[in-house]
């Protein structure tokens, strides 16, 4: 698990999606994590795939799940999740886009269908939980029931809900060939990832990756990528330099953020002077901290590379987290400026004018998050602060109504009632904020019913 305190240190940059997490996830180290420079990357890979395979990229929710096993997996329809372990594993943008190929196979060809309508309104925090079924699987030593998983509790576990069977892992193969032909994409980089699973085989169940045990490696398979690489026109394709150098910046801030800071610089020596290595190493002695190293790397960053976004957000979040707020601000804007589109750097913005306790500060973090919101209508933290904003403006109606979002987008339902009845008795009758808090709060009165159903209580559990 990601710390309280550590959650806060990656604020704005790799920041907790989700900040209350369910009991189980917290005990089990799983948890969604937050990067807009990450997500961009991904998809950037994925978006073209998507397309081929008569997907909306937009409605395609791509998730990174903070784990160091290999994995990936779709659930909730739409939903794409990716473990951070996987990603550190692909050593090129061609590997990655193997995996998501195939992924996406699994999507258009509706796998799994059984139970997508179960888990399509289930809360993305929910949806992560079924990563602890796979690893209670594993001690059992079942192999297939390493995809049952636990969402919400005990109120929805299904043996299988992530195994894949050989017949679609075939369709799925073959749809990612497709896609990725179509894409003028090698599928060696499919190939070779199959080939870092494949030396799984003879590990016992509780040492193979999820995915191993999720998507059964046959040597019919194997044979198959083989024989696609070799009579695909694309076969020898090569990444672009601009991917391969998106891909390295990715594998450096995941490592910078994620893994031990003497590790990251173990990885990424002085005597490596390449962009990746120095975001590295900005990011390492940051979380050290050593302020005197990591804000003349990061400003020697931004010398070279002014219009970088990512460069600006992360010394606004360096100096943010070490209560320099006057000085983040500035950099923070400027990340905005360069990609006004990313909702999170809007979120970064806000979370450092609240901090500055002023009226005029408040309405424009109110501004930036309505805006946020609109982009991102199912993120907790982005409701909550939102929340904050409209408090501080002294609206308590808009205060109930983005709690009572908060709580509906974190599957509290109990907590959805009593925060929409709170904007409902304040707001006025009618207005677009009463509507919505009417709307809620009949969404929350079912879901409270469904939990009593379900023999659950999501206050006790959250408690």
């Amino acid at each position: 698990m990601i710390s309280r305190s550590s959650i806060r240190r990656l604020t704005a940059g790799l920041i907790a999606c989700l900040m209350a997490m369910e009991p189980a996830m917290a005990q089990n180290r799983t948890s969604l994590i937050r990067d807009a420079e990450i997500e961009a990357t991904v998809r950037a890979y994925a978006a073209p795939l998507f397309s081929v395979a008569s997907l909306d990229p937009d409605a395609v929710q791509v998730y990174l799940v903070n784990d160091q096993r290999i994995n990936a997996f779709v659930a909730g329809g739409q939903r794409l999740f990716l473990n951070t372990g996987l990603i550190l594993q692909a050593k090129t943008p061609n590997q990655l886009s193997g995996v998501i190929a195939h992924e996406t196979g699994h999507i258009a060809g509706g796998h799994l269908a059984r139970i997508q309508d179960a888990l399509s309104t289930a809360t993305t925090t929910a949806i992560v939980s079924m990563l602890l079924g796979i690893a209670a699987a594993a001690l059992a030593g079942d192999g297939k029931a390493a995809g049952a998983a636990i969402v919400g509790g005990t109120s929805l576990a299904q043996r299988n809900l992530l195994y894949y069977n050989r017949g679609q892992e075939s369709s799925a193969d073959q749809a990612g060939f497709s896609y990725l032909e179509r894409t003028g994409q090698s599928a060696r980089g499919m190939l070779e990832f199959f080939e870092i699973l494949e030396r799984q085989e003879l590990l016992a169940a509780i040492r193979q990756d999820p995915y191993m045990r999720s998507h059964p490696l046959t040597r019919e398979r194997m044979d198959a990528v083989r024989a696609h690489v070799q009579r695909s026109k694309y076969k020898d394709a090569v990444d672009p330099p601009e991917l391969l150098l998106r891909h390295a910046r990715m594998l450096a801030k995941l490592r910078g953020f994620l893994q031990s800071p003497s590790e990251t610089l173990r990885q990424y020596p002085q005597s490596d002077q390449s962009m990746p290595a120095r975001y590295a190493r900005a990011i390492a002695y940051y979380r050290i901290p050593d302020l005197k190293r990591a804000l003349p790397e990061i400003d020697r960053l931004l010398a070279d590379f002014p219009a970088d976004p990512f460069f600006h957000e992360l010394k606004g979040q360096v100096l943010f987290e070490n209560s320099r707020v006057a000085e983040a601000e500035a950099p923070y804007r400027e990340a905005l400026r360069l990609a006004p589109g990313e909702a999170l750097l809007r979120y970064g913005l806000a979370q450092v004018l609240l901090e500055r306790n002023d009226q005029s500060a408040a309405t424009e973090a109110r501004a930036l998050l309505n805006e946020a919101v609109r982009h991102e209508t199912r993120n907790p933290s982005f409701w909550r602060l939102l929340a904050i904003a409209y408090g501080r403006e002294g609206n308590l109606g808009m205060t109930a109504l983005s709690l009572a979002e908060q709580a509906s987008a974190s599957g509290n339902h109990r907590r959805t009632v009593e925060q929409s009845n709170r904007a409902l008795g304040i707001l006025p009758r009618g207005s677009p904020g009463w509507l919505r808090a009417d709307d809620l709060r009949d969404e929350g009165r079912r879901g409270v019913k469904k939990d009593r159903e379900d023999g659950r209580d999501r206050d006790k559990e959250e408690e």
